[in-house]
C-alpha cells in the first residue's frame, strides 16, 4: 500500500494537475470533424503526441490519463506512449470501463460497465507501465433522476473497480460525475453530488479500498446548463467545499475535479475560488479534458504543433496557478505571477 500511497502523492502534489486524454476514438473523431480534420488512427496519435510533448509539461502535469489506442501506440520516435511519458516525469495512467449503459428496468438512466475481466486488464496494464486507472460513472438530474438504483449501482461499480485496480498496484481515480445537463438550481446539484459521494464511500467501505491509496475525482456543484440563474465563483466554490466537507473523508489525499463541459476560464475560475477558500483537509486540483485541450486542438487545427503546444501551455500555467492560491495568498503576489481576469465564457 505504500506505493500506491506515494504514487497517489504524487498525482497530486502541487502545483501539477491530471490531463485528461482518455476521449474514446468515437467522441475524438466528432471533435476532429467539427474542425474538419479527419480521424485516423494516425492523425489520433499526431494530436496527442502534440500535447504530450508541449515543452514544461512535467512542471505543470503529475499524470495524463490515456484511452486504450493511445496506451498501444508509438510516437514518432518510437517510444510507447506510457514510455515517453514515464522519461518526461509524468505518470501515463489509462481509462478502463467500457461506457455508460442504460440501467436495467431505468433507461432513462445509466451504469457504467467494465468489470468482467478487469482484472486480468489491469495486470495487463501495470505491465505496461500504468501507475493508475480512471473509472467514470455518470449521475444525471431531473425526472425523478437519480433514483436510489442509480446510485446504489454505480457507487457498487467504482468500489469493485478501485478494490481491483489496489489489488494490481494500481492507483484509482473514482470519478462520480453529477452532470450539467438540465435547468436543476446549484442547491439540487449539491444535494445530489452529496448523496453520491456518500453512497460511493459507503460502498469503497464495503470493498476495504484503502482511502489513502486513491484520487476522487468529482463534478465542482454548478447549476445545470439550463438554469435560471447562473452562480457566482464564490457561490460555486461554497456550495462545493460544503459538499466535499460532509461526504469525503479526510483521509483522501486528493480532489481532482473535472471540467465537466465548463469552459475552460470557468473551470480555472472555480479552481481558484475553492483553493482560496483553503486550507482543506486533502489536496485540491485538476484534471481537466476539454478546459485544457480545446484551445489546443483549435490552434493545432490538424497540423501546427508550435500554436497547439503553446496553447496547452499557456492554460496549464493559468490552471495550474489557480489551484496554488490559497486564503493567505491572492494572485500576484510573491510566490505567484498575476493571473488573467478569470470568468464565464461563451462554450
Amino acid at each position: 500500500m505504500n506505493f500506491l500511497t506515494s504514487t497517489a502523492s504524487q498525482m497530486v502534489a502541487a502545483p501539477k494537475g491530471i490531463l485528461a486524454a482518455d476521449e474514446s476514438t468515437g467522441t475524438l473523431t466528432k471533435r476532429f470533424e467539427r474542425l474538419g480534420i479527419e480521424s485516423t488512427a494516425d492523425s489520433r496519435r499526431d494530436y496527442r503526441e502534440m500535447l504530450f510533448t508541449t515543452p514544461g509539461l512535467a512542471d505543470k502535469t503529475s499524470g495524463v490519463i490515456l484511452y486504450d489506442e493511445t496506451f498501444h501506440q508509438r510516437t514518432s520516435d518510437g517510444r510507447f506512449f506510457p514510455a515517453l511519458l514515464e522519461d518526461l516525469g509524468v505518470l501515463p495512467g489509462i481509462k478502463v470501463d467500457t461506457g455508460a449503459k442504460a440501467l436495467a428496468g431505468r433507461p432513462d438512466e445509466t451504469v457504467t460497465e467494465g468489470l468482467d475481466g478487469l482484472r486480468d486488464r489491469l495486470e495487463a496494464y501495470a505491465k505496461l507501465g500504468a501507475r493508475f486507472a480512471k473509472w467514470r460513472a455518470v449521475i444525471a438530474i431531473g425526472d425523478g433522476r437519480p433514483s436510489r438504483a442509480c446510485l446504489s449501482a454505480n457507487a457498487h461499480a467504482l468500489a469493485r473497480y478501485a478494490a481491483l485496480c489496489q489489488e494490481a498496484g494500481v492507483v484509482p481515480i473514482v470519478e462520480p460525475e453529477v452532470l450539467m445537463d438540465g435547468d436543476h438550481s446549484i442547491g439540487q446539484a449539491a444535494g445530489v453530488t452529496e448523496k453520491a459521494l456518500l453512497a460511493v464511500f459507503a460502498a469503497l467501505a464495503v470493498q476495504d479500498v484503502e482511502l489513502e491509496g486513491i484520487i476522487l475525482k468529482p463534478n465542482m456543484v454548478v447549476p445545470g446548463k439550463d438554469a435560471r440563474r447562473p452562480a457566482t465563483e464564490a457561490e460555486v466554490a461554497e456550495a462545493t467545499v460544503a459538499c466535499l466537507r460532509r461526504a469525503v473523508p479526510a483521509a483522501v489525499p486528493g480532489i481532482a475535479f473535472l471540467s465537466g463541459g465548463q469552459s475552460p476560464d470557468e473551470a480555472t475560475g472555480h479552481l481558484r475560488a475553492m483553493c482560496a477558500a483553503g486550507p482543506h483537509p486533502w489536496e485540491l486540483t485538476f484534471s481537466f479534458g476539454r478546459a485544457l485541450q480545446d484551445p489546443a486542438m483549435l490552434a493545432w487545427a490538424g497540423s501546427d504543433v508550435a500554436a497547439g503546444q503553446a496553447a496547452l501551455a499557456e492554460r496549464l500555467r493559468l490552471t495550474a496557478a489557480a489551484r496554488c492560491v490559497t486564503s493567505d495568498a491572492t494572485p500576484g503576489g510573491a510566490d505567484e505571477p498575476a493571473l488573467e481576469p478569470v470568468g464565464p465564457t461563451a462554450a
